[in-house]
């Protein structure tokens, strides 16, 4: 009855008392649980910012049960199955598989986002409540998330001063670029420079656009799963510390599909020399691309890397025409 009556996402305006303290417990409950994510998440690489997080939840635990309490003093002992998604216009969380994989900054950006969010949202409501009680019950609840807000940057204040969330921050910098810059980078420049030799040979050996894209495509998509693959296996990230398999191996393997594919799309055109012309200017801006990254993520001097890349992309780039020319 009580599931039914909601399926059509009830406005909130025209939830009762009983409804609401439903609806503010089970938001409390699934506010804990996201910190609970979040400390469990940064326990082992940021143990300051993960306590933090457990006493934010415990905080909302003890939110909540004051919530209960007037709850089974008004309402019984029976507390309705009412959750944000029974009703319009109520402010919504993040899914917990996306909450589980945003950096530490973010998250700690995240929680104050939530409290304000509810905070707004009660004050909003107020405003709009009639009934005298109701309309004190919400600014009771704003009153509440606004204390959360003042408790969340205590906390952090207190868990994590600066010079802590500085290190934090150059943590989190460092997985950045062993997950994701790293991997993304070895397959920007595998895509870019082996997939040259056998575009352009097939480009300059059978002077027909159509079939140099089909060779670009099988060698772009062929190189982005091996890579991947390869970058997937090589390595757990325990040891290492390089983070999880799979995203370095996605990273990988979708950088190496984009950088072949990058100078096989112009051989959609039909016209051969314009789609190689096309062709060769893309090369160029991937080349630069590849030393814009080094030297932005890897510290690598900017004129460097460029030469590093260039002669390197140059003699692949050689070597196809030469041997498609032959």
């Amino acid at each position: 009855m009580i599931l039914t009556r909601f399926t059509n996402r009830r406005r909130f305006s025209e939830l009762g008392e009983r409804e609401i303290l439903a609806l503010a417990i089970s938001a409390e409950e699934d506010d804990a649980r996201i910190y609970r994510l979040y400390a469990e998440r940064l326990r082992e690489t940021f143990p300051a910012s993960a306590t933090m997080f457990e006493e934010m939840a415990a905080e909302e635990d003890r939110h909540r049960q004051r919530l209960i309490e007037v709850y089974r003093k008004r309402f019984g002992e029976v507390i309705l199955p009412l959750r944000r998604e029974h009703v319009s216009g109520y402010y919504t969380r993040r899914p917990v598989w996306l909450v589980e994989n945003l950096g530490v900054e973010r998250m700690r950006e995240e929680a104050g986002n939530m409290e304000r969010e509810a905070h707004d949202f009660y004050v909003a409501a107020a405003k709009q409540a009639t009934d005298a009680e109701t309309r004190k019950l919400l600014g009771d609840l704003a009153a509440a998330e606004a204390g959360h807000e003042r408790t969340a940057a205590r906390l952090e204040e207190r868990h994590v001063p600066g010079e802590v969330a500085e290190e934090e921050g150059r943590a989190a910098h460092r997985q950045f670029v062993l997950t994701y810059v790293q991997p993304g980078l070895a397959g920007l420049m595998d895509g870019s420079v082996s997939t040259l030799a056998p575009i352009f040979a097939a480009a300059f050996a059978t002077m027909d656009t159509h079939s140099t894209f089909l060779v670009g495509l099988a060698a772009s998509v062929g190189a982005g799963i091996s890579m991947g693959f390869t970058e997937a296996v090589s390595d757990d990230g325990k040891i290492s510390g390089r983070g999880s398999p799979v995203k370095r191996g996605i990273a990988c393997g979708v950088m190496t599909t984009v950088g072949g594919l990058g100078h096989a799309l112009p051989y959609l055109i039909p016209d051969f020399w314009t789609a190689t012309i096309i062709a060769m200017i893309v090369v160029v801006f991937e080349l630069w691309a590849i030393a814009w990254i080094q030297n932005r993520y890897m510290e690598t001097p900017f004129l460097r890397a460029a030469f590093q890349v260039i002669v390197g992309g140059s003699l692949v780039f050689a070597a196809g025409i030469l041997i498609g020319s032959a």
